[in-house]
């Protein structure tokens, strides 16, 4: 019926986009040689997006890529969950069917989640609530991709973003994210107008333009020549130049509105078409026969793609009429069959949006309606990943309470399985919506047991009492905890608790304060005990139950990290025996390692890790997903805690073998910031600060990224490089927030800012962090970051010994160390050996090296695996025999602990001791190599062997008793400016960041004897 001209209303000749064409080009060709790519394309609707990405997918298809597509699919008001992501990998399944096998070996249920192909996802999770089951999916979706993509170019492309439900973006994001390997392309659409300030999309797009690795790309309108290029394809001749500018005019170089004028050009609609933008969608589809229209119209409404099936159900036209129907709206290039499949689509979607938006209110709920009996009858007419959403989105907008209730839910489930959980909350929003209009038969009808996962507690059996409003909310609560909508969820256990308040059901209430304090903390608006401290109370007395076992687990838990002892170790009991009288496996597992941690804490070391290697061996032997990161994270954190270091890091191998094979990127997160933190100790810093970085730059959590930065500053203060740890500190502290404060973490931090401190000469602000965390005190357990604080506050006293500005105050200083020194417990073998250490410092700090002392304090550390631990207490020693004595037996021992200091310093790199080990040799004029051949003679003066003229040397004593240029200069009869340039010139030598750490190397190396500054004025 229509022309040649509508048959070729799509140009067959691809115009312009050589700009955007060359960089998809570089983005494959990158993709080739190992580098994944991550494009985002947006645009206006119709300016091209999708003849572009076909002509990109023909390219890459020439060039032996796997290419496979999917789109965000549009439900009424709903994006179907994953669905672009599905659709994808089902492609890719079909092209590549063995290769995504061996990939997904052994984790077919989980990944069944986006291809229900690979097997049947497990309806109930390992674990009430799921903590990691949305994360673990997308880790091992992209771990997916990475291996089907390791040995050949896989091109995904994934369309209509604009329409992507919040599970779609999600998995998207952390694509772009955590794509380190494969020759992989990821390309996505969207329609760049439709982005309003409130869209959803909106943030995700801000978020990925902070990351390098992924490139946006805009499209244009095309220019006049372009249009006419564009017309010439279409027209199969040289078009009219007054009909070009008339069209280019009218599109504005939108390539879609080119096509729609370019037929109603030819169709002689001049006349009658106007500029309203539907009109112009809707003129072409007005000129089909009634048939046609009203298949359309159907289809319109349907959805972005109906399945024939289904259309046939809907229409209700004979099988002759139906297929001439669509025969004429295909030719028309109105509608498009799917490829791959047995549907229809719009072949363009603003013209889907303007049928559907002409369609009159009781029509569009006439046909949803007929589409949710046709779709009940007959559930096999489209596929079952996408079913459940699919009716309950038809029931919703046919305006039906009591058909739509019962299929929101059943989508809700759905959603869940899929780990969907922003579906899944707005879909429970959805259901309480409904709930009011619903009669109540179909609400009798419902059960907890068939919709929900999270039971709050009734006193009744959830398989035959009926559901309840608060069954949803409880339900709507968990899953906006878990796809991060936690404002969301607030609010609605906020109204829960509202609803009890006329009621006499403190379980249910328990449970809803536990949720609060979950969100609270996650919303960092304090610390949660207040929440679930009122849980606690309202469960008091009460007999066990799996709530009562669950907030006894949850306040032992927050106790282990706020405020360990003898009532956390005993509600830690407590929640291990009322889970087991309940059956909540999951609950007794997680209680079993906190108590253990805390009997760890309270000295029962061994029973306390024997009962945490029994969680693992069982969390390892039945695969028990909920309890792996956490079981593979406190048995190794409480064997570093007794200082069984390489015990420890057998553990974590393990932890990242399963938290990787399982997907659980932030347990996996945890298990490096602790592999690094157990590394260090026994010298391995360069695996450590490796293993600090993959913790910072993986998981999603703040806290696990806050450990990696600290282990970090650690390595890098260690070796020397001041500026690097103090920048990692501040992002410890950034990551690590002010709203809940753990001992665990606050002490660590103070230990490392006292460090930075005392290395950049700031001795006055390492006394004031030393003294804040005094008043915080130390709770028990807290012996593994307390020893290294406090030595760390010591050590800064004893090198600064001699400075005037350490004097005043002192003997306060040290006091208040001694005292806490006195309260500490110690325990373990290492921190008898710490105690030991940090005693001798105090008495150096006071300006006594006791041979004697230092001598118990490095035996102690040589039955110890720590050896920069050991290099620095060699360090001391050496330097209390040399001071205290000068006969040969005293200097060939400090000889040859210096050899063993320096040798372990040059291995690690730890200059600042590698300093201090050469200059005080040089200072007792030992030689430290074995045999000096043909080497020069050590200068006699430590300044001198570090490269400082005569005039360096007395402005670096100026310096080190803290003048300014200017009295410098004053005291040396120079310019402040000459000044300057000497203070430059020192700290590049020493090769330190400021004047503050200048002062601190020279006082902690001795260059200067008392008195120095007096000479140098005299002089």
């Amino acid at each position: 019926m229509l022309g040649s001209v509508e048959m070729r209303s799509v140009s067959p000749v691809f115009v312009g986009r050589a700009d955007e064409l060359e960089v998809l080009h570089d983005a494959l060709s990158r993709a080739a040689a190992g580098e994944p790519q991550a494009l985002l394309l947006g645009g206006e609707a119709g300016v091209g997006k999708t003849r572009l990405v076909e002509e990109f997918a023909t390219t890459a298809c020439r060039e032996s890529a796997v290419v496979v597509l999917g789109g965000c699919v549009e439900i009424g008001a709903d994006g179907l969950p994953f669905a672009p992501f599905s659709t994808a990998l089902r492609s890719l399944r079909r092209q590549l069917p063995d290769e995504v096998a061996a990939a997904a070996e052994g984790q077919e249920a989980e990944l069944a989640r986006l291809l229900p192909e690979l097997g049947e996802a497990p309806r109930r999770l390992d674990g009430r609530h799921d903590e990691e089951g949305t994360a673990r999916l997308f880790e091992l979706t992209a771990r997916l991709l990475e291996r089907i993509a390791a040995d050949r170019t896989v091109v995904v492309a994934l369309e209509d973003l604009h329409w992507a439900d919040a599970s779609t973006r999600h998995l998207l994001a952390y694509l772009f994210r955590t794509l380190r390997t494969g020759r992989l392309v990821v390309v996505a659409t969207y329609r760049a107008d439709d982005i309003h300030r409130r869209h959803p999309l909106r943030p995700l797009l801000a978020e990925l333009d902070r990351l390098r690795t992924v490139r946006r790309v805009e499209l244009r309108r095309f220019n006049r020549a372009e249009v006419a290029r564009q017309l010439a394809g279409i027209l199969a001749s040289a078009p009219d130049p007054a009909q070009v500018d008339e069209i280019f005019e009218r599109s504005d170089g939108n390539a879609f509105f080119v096509e729609e004028l370019a037929v109603a050009a030819h169709e002689g609609c001049r006349t009658g078409l106007t500029d309203s933008l539907r009109d112009l969608l809707l003129v072409r589809v007005e000129g089909l026969p009634e048939d046609a229209q009203r298949v359309a119209r159907i289809v319109a409404e349907g959805g972005s793609t109906v399945e024939y099936g289904l259309l046939a159900a809907v229409a209700r036209l004979s099988e002759d009429d139906l297929i001439e129907a669509l025969r004429v709206a295909v030719g028309a290039n109105i509608l498009l069959a799917v490829p791959d499949g047995d549907g229809y689509r719009f072949r363009h979607s603003l013209v889907r949006e303007a049928v559907s938006d002409d369609l009159l209110p009781g029509e569009r709920s006439r046909l949803n309606r007929r589409y949710a009996e046709a779709l009940e009858d007959d559930p096999t007419l489209v596929p079952a990943d996408g079913r459940a959403t699919r009716l309950a989105s038809y029931w919703y907008h046919a305006h039906d309470a009591a058909k739509a209730l019962p299929a929101v839910l059943h989508a809700s489930v759905e959603a869940r399985g899929r780990h969907a959980h922003s579906e899944q909350l707005r879909l429970l929003e959805r259901a309480m919506e409904l709930w009011e209009n619903a009669p109540d038969s179909v609400r009798v009808g419902l059960r907890p047991v068939d919709y929900t996962e999270v039971y709050p507690p009734c006193g009744c059996d959830p398989a035959t009492t009926p559901l309840r409003y608060l069954d949803l909310m409880a339900e709507a609560a968990v899953a906006g905890r878990l796809c991060g909508e936690r404002e969301r969820a607030l609010k609605i256990t906020k109204r829960a608790l509202h609803f009890l308040e006329d009621e006499s059901d403190p379980l249910r209430e328990a449970w809803f304060w536990v949720q609060r304090s979950m969100l609270v903390q996650g919303l960092a608006r304090g610390d949660g005990w207040k929440e679930l401290g009122t849980a606690q109370e309202l469960v008091r007395g009460l007999p066990p139950s799996e709530v009562h076992a669950e907030v006894l687990a949850m306040v032992a838990g927050w106790s282990m990290l706020h405020a360990p002892g003898p009532e956390a170790l005993s509600d830690a009991q407590r929640a291990v025996e009322y889970a087991r009288m309940v059956g909540a496996e999951d609950i007794e597992l997680n209680a079993r390692l906190t108590l253990g941690t805390l009997m760890v804490d309270a000295g029962d070391i061994e029973a306390g890790l024997a009962e945490m290697y029994a969680v693992k061996d069982q969390v390892e032997k039945r695969s028990l997903t909920a309890v792996v990161g956490r079981s593979h994270v406190n048995l190794p954190s409480a064997l570093e805690s007794v200082g069984r270091s390489g015990e420890a890091i057998e553990v974590l191998r393990t932890g990242l073998e399963l938290t990787r094979r399982m997907g659980l990127s932030d347990s996996e997160t945890w298990v490096w910031g602790n592999l690094a933190e157990s590394l260090f100790p026994l010298g391995r810093w360069d695996e450590a600060a490796e293993a600090a970085a993959n913790a910072i730059s993986g998981g999603q959590s703040a806290k696990p990224r806050a450990g990696g930065s600290l282990h970090l500053t650690n390595v890098e203060l260690a070796r020397g490089d001041v500026a690097g740890a103090a920048r990692h500190l501040a992002d410890a502290r950034a990551f690590n927030g002010t709203h809940d404060p753990q001992p665990q973490s606050n002490i660590p931090l103070a230990a490392l800012t006292i460090g930075v401190a005392a290395a950049e000469g700031r001795l006055l602000d390492a006394r004031a962090e030393l003294r804040r965390a005094l008043d915080a005190g130390f709770p028990p357990g807290m012996q593994r970051h307390a020893w290294p604080l406090l030595l760390a506050a010591v050590t800064a006293e004893a090198d600064a010994r001699g400075l005037p500005v350490a004097e005043e105050g002192r003997t306060e200083v040290l006091s208040d160390i001694f005292e806490a020194v006195r309260k500490l417990t110690t325990g373990a073998p290492v921190w008898l050996a710490y105690e030991r250490w940090v005693r001798a410092e105090l008495r150096c700090a006071e300006g006594v090296l006791e041979p004697g002392t230092w001598s118990e304090v490095v035996a102690a550390f040589e039955l110890l695996e720590r050896p920069y631990d050991l290099a620095r207490v060699r360090y001391r020693l050496a330097e209390a025999l040399l001071v205290s004595g000068a006969d040969q037996e005293s200097r060939d021992r400090a000889t040859e602990l210096l050899r063993l200091a320096a040798a372990v310093a040059d291995h690690l790199g730890a200059r600042p001791l590698a300093d201090s080990v050469a200059l005080l040799a040089q200072r007792a004029r030992l030689t430290l190599a074995r045999v000096p051949e043909r080497s020069a003679p050590a200068p006699d003066d430590p300044v001198e062997a570090l490269g400082l003229t005569s005039r360096e040397r007395d402005v670096l004593r100026l310096v080190a008793v803290g003048r300014s240029n200017r009295q410098i200069a004053e005291e040396l009869f120079i310019s402040p400016k000459t000044a300057s340039v000497h203070v430059s010139n020192i700290l590049a030598k020493l090769g330190v960041s400021g004047r503050g750490e200048a002062a601190a190397l020279a006082h902690r190396l001795r260059l200067f004897p008392p008195g120095a500054e007096a000479q140098t004025a005299a002089g």
